[in-house]
């Protein structure tokens, strides 16, 4: 049986496929950027399984090129929005994902940037190498502490919940869940910090919109690891540059990579490129997880991850 991964992934999860005696072909052209339609379509033929990165849009065609064969989609991700699932469903195609794998890495990426944003570290190492460090000023750059304040969690699944258990018990922060849409408007006022931790669907796409941005604490900040849509970015730069808020840390973005260009200048803003989930550890899991639906498809067992 014939394997096919878009681009590397970490040894572990190729050499658990190796080991059950199949053909693992690897995509090394595509290192440090998205495979491209064709060469996926060229990789994909006489694949009984297909294993993809979040970059990587699996449409109708690239299935259309594993067929007959291809039997599974095991998707190297969480989220599974880049896969065309109607396009799966009608041609009887198994996908999958690998949830539980990053939870802690998102958690301590996300206490990572609200310790950055509220303390200046970025802001400050820049003025340091720009050479503006010239002698102790009492007054400079002051941050804020996140003892005893109130961060707002959106969406309290795995992730969300290892994020209010660090603030909580690691610096005493007042952590209020937010859950049902309907209660986000309520809450937002009352919050020093957002985090936002929700799939991207109709109903969270520009979740976090003009008009809630502006429901906001002029000293609060956004966090957002989930997925760059859920903030409507041209709101979000008028609400900085307005002060409506007081500033942002973004791992995502609405039209990634693209990044509006008016963040890219702003001083009160912490922007890393999609690396939240990113430690060896997770990468590591995802790839096991990932490596393990494959087996249990093609073994003739429902795989544990099934989204479709």
């Amino acid at each position: 049986m014939k394997i096919f991964i878009t681009r590397p992934i970490p040894d572990n999860g190729i050499n658990m496929l190796k080991a059950k005696g199949y053909e693992v072909v690897v995509n090394t052209a595509a290192v440090d950027r998205a495979a491209t339609e064709e060469e996926m379509i060229t990789g994909v033929k006489g694949a009984d399984a297909l294993l993809p990165l979040l970059t990587d849009k699996i449409t109708a065609a690239v299935m259309d090129a594993g067929l007959p064969t291809l039997k599974i989609v095991a998707n190297y991700a969480v989220g599974f929005n880049h896969v065309d699932m109607e396009a799966a469903k009608a041609r009887n195609i198994i996908v999958t994902n690998t949830p539980g794998t990053n939870e802690e890495a998102v958690a301590e990426y996300t206490i990572a940037v609200m310790l950055n944003i509220a303390r200046r570290l970025s802001e400050g190492d820049r003025a340091t190498r720009a050479g503006k460090f010239t002698t102790w000023g009492m007054w400079d750059m002051l941050g804020e502490s996140l003892i005893g304040k109130t961060l707002g969690i959106v969406g309290m699944g795995k992730i969300g919940s290892r994020v209010a258990e660090i603030a909580e018990h690691g610096f005493g922060m007042r952590v209020i869940p937010i859950g049902p849409e309907q209660k986000l408007d309520e809450i937002l006022p009352d919050c020093d910090f957002v985090s936002l931790h929700v799939p991207l669907l109709d109903s969270t796409r520009h979740l976090m919109n003009e008009t809630r941005l502006k429901l906001m604490k002029p000293s609060a900040y956004l966090i957002n690891s989930s997925r760059g849509p859920v903030v409507d970015e041209a709101a979000l730069v008028d609400a900085l540059k307005a002060g409506t808020i007081k500033g942002a840390a973004l791992d995502v973005y609405e039209n990634e990579p693209n990044i509006h260009p008016e963040l890219l200048t702003m001083e009160n803003v912490l922007l890393t490129p999609h690396i939240a989930g990113g430690t060896r550890q997770a990468r590591e899991k995802m790839a096991e997880v990932a490596a393990t639906n494959i087996i249990e498809c093609l073994e003739g067992r429902t795989p544990p991850n099934v989204v479709q």
